[in-house]
């Protein structure tokens, strides 16, 4: 009786219509949350309250039947995901509201929108390539950081008498290349320091190459390539169920053979 009811239930969970619900539950919950932000009546936020209450006690009931759904209780934990889903789902059903730590409530009601990353495949791929790839941005990082403290240490020593709001040590020049490298108003300090120095536009457009172009398309490179190989692993992963499966299937049709053979005898000897 148990075995049928989990595979229903499994078979319920891996349905495409079943994530697609979710997923509109999810969005309608974070419509809700928005929607408090706004100056509502009591009443309707009474209602509102209700309907969060709701929403929560649905997602209970759907993470309930994921884990009822798999067959290897222990593995379903082993899943990061999951738990991230479950610590959402049980803190939300948490009376906070009336207590010191409502606030905290609030926060992880907000957190119930990350609850898309987990059921939408696509989206788990991208965060896992994200963490996958910081070891190769820390040496990114590495790399722009000496060159925002070399052309911090430049900017003190050309610009340091023309500006020195801008200018004046090293930790306000580094903040000052940071605003240049997002291209925030960077001509106005530009503009400022060629009435002085001609010639220092070069500083400038040199900067940005680095950081702006160059940075970002190697840190958009890191992560394009780990996802590629993200994706590569997914197919190889599908590929090996797809053979168990068809492997599974001859074996069936063996089996089936088998037997039609043994009837084919049975009845040649037995011809009445």
């Amino acid at each position: 009786m148990y075995e049928v009811m989990q595979t229903r239930i499994s078979k319920l969970v891996h349905t495409t219509a079943f994530e697609i619900f979710i997923i509109i539950v999810i969005v309608i919950s974070a419509l809700g949350i928005g929607a408090e932000t706004f100056e509502l009546s009591p009443d309707f936020r009474d209602v509102m309250g209700i309907f969060d209450y709701g929403v929560s006690i649905f997602f209970l009931i759907e993470i309930s039947f994921r884990f009822l759904a798999e067959k290897n209780k222990g593995q379903f934990f082993k899943s990061g995901w999951n738990i991230f889903d479950l610590t959402i789902v049980l803190v939300s059903l948490m009376p906070l509201e009336y207590s010191q730590v409502a606030i905290v409530g609030r926060l992880i009601r907000v957190f119930r929108v990350l609850r898309l990353i987990s059921v939408v495949p696509e989206l788990r791929i991208l965060i896992g390539s994200l963490f996958k790839a910081m070891p190769q941005f820390g040496y990114v990082i590495l790399l722009m950081f000496i060159i925002f403290y070399i052309y911090g240490a430049m900017g003190n020593f050309l610009f340091r008498d023309i500006n020195p709001e801008l200018w004046g040590n090293i930790s306000l020049c580094m903040l000052t290349l940071f605003r240049i490298m997002t291209l925030e108003d960077w001509t106005d300090i530009l503009y400022e320091t060629m009435e002085v120095m001609p010639f220092s536009w070069i500083f400038y457009l040199s900067f940005i190459f680095l950081t702006t172009f160059v940075f970002l398309n190697m840190v958009i490179g890191i992560i394009v390539s780990v996802m590629e190989e993200e994706r590569m692993k997914r197919n190889e992963v599908s590929l090996l169920d797809q053979q168990k499966d068809m492997k599974s299937l001859i074996t069936v049709i063996e089996e089936l053979k088998a037997e039609v053979g043994i009837l084919k005898n049975q009845m040649k000897k037995d011809p009445a």
